[in-house]
């Protein structure tokens, strides 16, 4: 199992715009082997002193904060993913309208080191 996490800021009134947008691209990553995306939006997210979600994704006031996980079967499928990506022209026509600030989106990739309810 490998696990990317993303972290994004959404425009409150875009809430509807970003779920149509993560539907679309989740059918996208079930064609490239994805095995489960789970996107979820802010419902009780508090602010820290040091640091917390709002500070990470330099969120706005009417923002609320995505946090969302895919999980592929392993590294090498995420991989092969992020290269078919590259020439899918899906990326470049479908996704030219993004409903929040794509630079202040975060993700990364991370291999548990612990699960519960899976094998």
């Amino acid at each position: 199992m490998y696990v990317q996490g993303f972290l994004v800021a959404v425009p409150e009134d875009k809430k509807a715009a970003y779920a149509e947008m993560a539907m679309r691209v989740a059918h996208k990553f079930q064609e490239y082997g994805v095995t489960e995306i789970v996107e979820s939006w802010e419902e009780d997210v508090t602010d820290g002193k040091v640091t917390d979600f709002r500070m990470a994704t330099k969120a706005e006031p009417g923002e609320k904060i995505v946090f969302s996980w895919m999980i592929w079967p392993d590294k090498a499928t995420c991989d092969a993913a992020s290269e078919k990506m590259q020439s899918d022209p899906f990326w470049q026509e479908d996704m030219s309208d993004m409903p929040f600030d794509g630079k202040r989106m975060m993700w990364g990739g991370f291999k548990p080191i612990y699960t519960t309810g899976r094998d």
